[in-house]
């Protein structure tokens, strides 16, 4: 084996394994940073153009709206549905290169892991939908009651 493909070997897993965890945690947090200094920008000019507005007001109607507990759920469920599907579709063309003989081994057995492991994660998704959905079913009931209310 060439030097190259040792190399590759190692530095391959590494990256995806390490560095690009890293790197999506960096730009999830930069993301809100500059979403909190932009909302601190509008607050400070709006405090030197009129400074006897109402803040709390000013802060409700620019901060980001939470999730319902039903738009969580419903996320959570659609995350589950598309994981689990590709953990299938990874299993079945696994099983179809297995059959066809189009693969090594070795990549196939990789393949079919990466495979087990979206499967699960997908059903796992799809469990916490569901117990989550039972579990809350009073407080989603609350909360649209109050969402009613409002409106």
């Amino acid at each position: 084996m060439s030097i190259m493909g040792y190399l590759e070997d190692i530095l391959v897993p590494i990256a995806v394994a390490c560095v690009l965890p890293i790197m999506i945690v960096w730009f999830i947090v930069r993301k809100k940073m500059n979403e909190t200094n932009t909302r601190t920008q509008i607050v400070l000019a709006a405090i030197e153009k009129n400074p006897d507005m109402d803040l709390e007001e000013l802060m409700e109607k620019i901060s980001p709206k939470k999730k319902l507990l039903k738009e969580r759920l419903l996320s959570k469920l659609l995350w589950g549905s598309i994981i689990t599907f590709l953990g299938v579709a990874l299993i079945g063309y696994c099983i179809f290169q297995g059959v066809a003989g189009g693969m090594n081994a070795s990549d196939l057995q990789q393949f079919s892991l990466y495979g087990a492991v979206l499967l699960g994660i997908g059903i796992a998704f799809l469990i916490n939908y569901s117990v989550g959905k039972k579990m809350l079913a009073k407080e989603m009931e609350a909360e649209q009651n109050k969402l009613l209310e409002q409106a």
